[in-house]
């Protein structure tokens, strides 16, 4: 009779073993549908379940959600709470699924109540394993809550407290996936570099930096391609494709994407696939924008490809916010498009190009079809559950909508902020879609949100000149801004009421408020940070601005004070170095040498240098001169032209100086006597009184890629009178230079390598440079005490183990190579591949800082006006004191007698680096086959002059 008791008894906990069971298995895979619906190992719950019918209800109410039948589920969980036992593990997982519910309709304020009504009975209940891992996934929904009511910071804290409850495991699914929703809240807050990290974490590759191999890209795809059930790594890999077009890694962000897209594809899911789409399509944009601002035709390619995966994705996807984002972007696209065809077009017809009509009409068309999406998107973006990306998509429609009827796809950029053709009417109902935005951010409580909300109505205000209201609204978007503690949007606002006070003629205030700006702008800028989802941080037209405009006020007086000269100058240089470090994406005070003022090098050790520091300005151009033992002169000059059309001839001349011409040495543009008489004729009698003979500039964007050695006066006795004629020089990335001293350089060790053969790198062929055999052979010659490294020899390994083992004092690379202002497209060639920026970082900073560094037949990129960042990049990342390189591909044969006579010059002890380059150029302008500036123009010397 003991034994049929016993028996009972187990089989009647065995029972209520498998109810509970079966319980737990209804509720866990939909606790976890917001983690891309992942079959889960059960918690087995401690409490009975007392209801059979309970699991139904659950059953029920889980297959409700999984149809998208959000509402027809919420009094189904409802009933499930009643019949369940108060302060029960099992009410607190029913809840945790309710809140799951109410977010999918935007209820928050539900979904709140209910998440931390769980998390009050988790948090109260005794601690086992079962409370753990249930306390761990409701964490997990209350940060999704979080982040999806704009707190992304509150988001990203919830979810590193929910990874503490995780068992430490690579193969925690759970664990991961709160790493990928970790790395999403990072995103959000601009931190980029963590985001990729972990991301990569995920993937299996730890301790890496933001940087993917294409064999890893490959292992990766084939990993998850091989198993269905990794959906979690799926969606870490796309992420990650995601971040890297946020921190500009383009190339790889696009062959992550496709892998991605590849995995998708099979995987048999329309929503994961429509994500992917809209990601890749996003990458594919900004590759576009990057090309046709370098005027490559593989610009519109891009566009056309990222268009195809916008319609995909919004033809796929079932995502009201998908498909919004998607067409959202189409529209752009469009209006992009119809803005290029129509210039294209008026331009044709302009020089009788028989193109020019059919371009025309086809920009008329794109600017159609833009219209007729735009009014497709309106009715559907009025239904879209409220949430911070319904709210931006909102904000991006109201844009779009304005921009449309303007004509311009950019017209609310604040450096060309337009609406004079937008109708009244348009205007009163962008105004009025904002304000109901504004109530939903409101009801979210997501400040930042609505900083971005009433920023936008200041702008619309300020186009219109009504100050009153702009100001107004800008206040707000400061205060939002303040409470939500994000700076990328104060910036903005704060530069916003820099504009306003200015346009009212206020201009104490307004440089007050410039100043508060760049003060804040400073905070930031070691961090590429994005003001929301759809907005990269974008320098040229979000960041330059802010530094220029305040310059022009400061200069703006006829007589300006000394201190006000000063900071002045010191701004532009701030400027200069923000760029250098977007370039780098990392901090460029790094360098353990001590940093030296080039005021103090020229009061202290040669008296026969001046810095000149020319900044072009909307309006004029301002000259900032330091001159031996005499405090700073400016010179003020008026252009006749307004800046744009100003930069675009400085870029014009560029590609008439390059071209061969007949060999008559007269062929030289217009712009370099007009930059002479800007630049230097104002202080030309100062120059030679002081006694100068090296002139040191410190240039701005626009004269980066403009050689200073071709500006001149005009001619004298039928001959151009270049300005290298007169004074050696030398350009200095800022305003500071790392240990300026002369060396010694007597049996100076050196490393010489060059490639004279053609190879073909990463699918690029790269001819011969016949002469580089010569100029290797000659420099060798000229200093002994060097190692010669030349074709099959000059392979990166042997470059990276010369550089390991030994110090030199030079480095000399005869090779083709890249400057541009795109790190991934700045490069050298060696025998076997292309290295980049950073290897190239990595392999100059050896034990001791190298004096000298040639890098002889680079170029930079056509058409990239800030291509010579890339060369200042090299130079100061790898730590060299001086950089000897040239604007754009020099005849090799040329090179080869030039790098000759600069050594032979550099040699002597007496004579300056700057000096021995002079010498060089002139040996070849007063020869007969070399005297056109394209052959030694190009040459410049970055950094330490002596």
């Amino acid at each position: 009779m003991r034994i049929n008791q016993k028996t009972t008894r187990k089989t009647t906990q065995k029972n209520k073993f498998s109810l509970q069971k079966r319980f737990y298995r209804s509720l866990l895979p939909l606790i976890l549908l917001f983690c891309f619906s992942l079959t889960i190992t059960p918690v087995i719950a401690q409490n009975q379940i007392n209801k059979p019918d309970n699991g139904q209800l659950i059953q029920q109410a889980s297959q409700l959600y999984k149809a998208g039948k959000f509402s027809e589920a919420i009094p189904i969980w409802e009933q499930a709470i009643q019949s369940l036992p108060q302060d029960s593990l099992n009410q607190a997982l029913v809840r945790s699924n309710l809140a799951l519910t109410y977010q999918q309709e935007g209820k928050w304020e539900l979904a709140k109540s209910e998440i931390n009504q769980s998390l009050k009975i988790l948090e109260s209940a005794k601690i086992t394993t079962e409370q753990q891992s249930i306390l761990a996934q409701a964490l997990d929904i209350q940060g999704q809550l979080q982040q999806k009511t704009g707190d992304s910071q509150a988001a990203l804290n919830t979810w590193q407290q929910a990874a503490q409850l995780y068992p430490n495991s690579v193969n925690n699914q759970m664990g991961l996936i709160n790493q990928i929703n970790q790395a999403q809240a990072m995103q959000d807050l601009g931190l980029y570099p963590r985001a990729c990290q972990t991301l990569l974490a995920v993937l299996g590759y730890t301790e890496k930096k933001c940087i993917i191999s294409d064999l890893e890209i490959n292992t990766i795809k084939d990993k998850i391609s091989g198993s269905y059930q990794k959906t979690y790594q799926a969606k870490a890999f796309r992420s990650l494709g995601n971040v890297m077009r946020l921190t500009g890694n383009l190339a790889e962000s696009e062959k992550v994407l496709q892998a991605s897209l590849d995995i998708a594809r099979k995987s048999g899911s329309q929503e994961d696939l429509s994500k992917v789409l809209l990601n890749l399509g996003n990458t594919q944009r900004d590759l576009a924008n990057r090309n046709i601002e370098l005027n490559n035709k593989e610009g519109l390619e891009y566009q056309k490809q990222a268009l195809a995966q916008y319609q995909e994705a919004a033809s796929l996807s079932s995502s009201p916010i998908v498909q919004l984002q998607s067409q959202l972007s189409q529209l752009e696209i469009l209006m992009e498009q119809g803005e290029l065809f129509t210039k294209q077009g008026e331009n044709d017809i302009k020089q009788g190009n028989d193109e020019g009509q059919k371009n025309k009409e086809m920009g008329q068309k794109k600017w159609k079809e833009a219209t007729d999406l735009k009014n497709k998107i309106k009715v559907p973006l009025t239904y879209l559950s409220p949430s911070r990306e319904s709210i931006y998509a909102q904000i991006k429609y109201v844009k779009n909508s304005l921009c449309l009827e303007q004509q311009q796809p950019n017209c609310l950029k604040p450096t060309t902020l337009n609406l004079s053709s937008v109708k009244a009417e348009s205007f009163q109902e962008a105004v009025k879609m904002l304000n109901q935005t504004d109530e939903v951010a409101s009801q979210l409580e997501d400040k930042g949100t609505q900083s971005s909300i009433m920023g936008l109505l200041g702008q619309l205000a300020e186009s219109r000149q009504d100050w009153n209201s702009a100001n107004n609204y800008t206040q707000k978007a400061l205060d939002y801004s303040r409470q939500a503690q994000a700076p990328e949007l104060t910036y903005q606002w704060q530069w916003q009421e820099g504009r306003i006070f200015k346009a009212q003629g206020k201009n104490k205030e307004a440089l007050n408020s410039y100043k508060t700006s760049l003060a804040t702008l400073k905070s930031i800028r070691r961090d590429l940070v994005a003001v929301n989802r759809d907005s990269q941080f974008n320098f040229r037209e979000n960041t330059e601005p802010v530094y220029l405009e305040y310059v022009s006020l400061l200069l703006q007086p006829q007589e300006v004070p000394p201190e006000d000269l000063k900071l002045a100058r010191e701004t532009i240089d701030s400027l200069k170095l923000a760029e250098l470090e977007n370039f780098l994406r990392s901090a460029c005070d790094d360098n353990s040498s001590k940093p030296v003022s080039i005021d103090e090098v020229i009061d202290k050790q040669d008296p026969n240098a001046a810095l000149i520091y020319p900044v072009l300005l909307e309006d004029r151009f301002e000259v900032i001169v330091k001159l031996p033992q005499r405090p700073l002169t400016r010179y003020t000059s008026k252009i006749e032209k307004n800046k744009q059309d100003f930069e675009r001839e400085i870029a014009d001349a560029i590609t008439i100086i390059t071209a061969k011409s007949d060999g008559s040495g007269r062929k030289l543009p217009v712009i370099a006597q007009t930059l002479y008489n800007l630049i230097i004729r104002p202080g030309e009698k100062d120059l030679q009184e002081s006694g100068v003979k090296t002139l040191v500039f410190v240039l701005d964007s626009s004269l980066q890629n403009f050689p200073m050695s071709v500006l001149n006066k005009g001619e004298e006795k039928g001959q151009q009178k270049y300005l290298i004629e007169q004074y050696n020089i030398a350009l200095a990335p800022s305003l500071q230079l790392v240990d300026v001293q002369r060396f010694q350089k007597k049996n100076v060790p050196a490393l010489i390598a060059g490639l004279s053969e053609s190879r073909t790198i990463e699918g690029r062929p790269f001819g011969e440079l016949k002469s580089v055999k010569d100029e290797i052979n000659n420099i060798k010659s000229l200093l002994p005490n060097s190692t010669k490294l030349l074709n099959q020899e000059f392979t990166s390994n042997a470059l990276t183990n010369r550089l390991n083992s030994s110090s030199f004092s030079i480095i000399h690379l005869a090779t083709h190579g890249a400057f541009s202002s795109q790190p991934d497209q700045t490069f050298i060639v060696t025998s076997d591949k292309k290295l980049r920026v950073n290897e190239l970082d990595n392999l100059l900073r050896s034990r001791d800082p190298v004096e000298l560094l040639v890098l002889s037949a680079c170029e930079t990129l056509t058409g990239d006006k800030r291509a010579s960042l890339g060369l200042a990049g090299v130079a100061i990342r790898g730590g060299t004191r001086s950089t000897l390189g040239t604007l754009w591909l020099v005849d090799d044969k040329s090179t080869s007698m030039l790098m000759a006579k600069f050594y032979e010059a550099f040699k002597n002890q007496n004579i300056s680096k700057a000096d021995a380059l002079r010498q060089a150029q002139l040996a070849l302008l007063q020869s007969q086959d070399y005297k056109d500036p394209n052959y030694w123009a190009g040459y410049v010397l970055l950094g330490n002059w002596l």
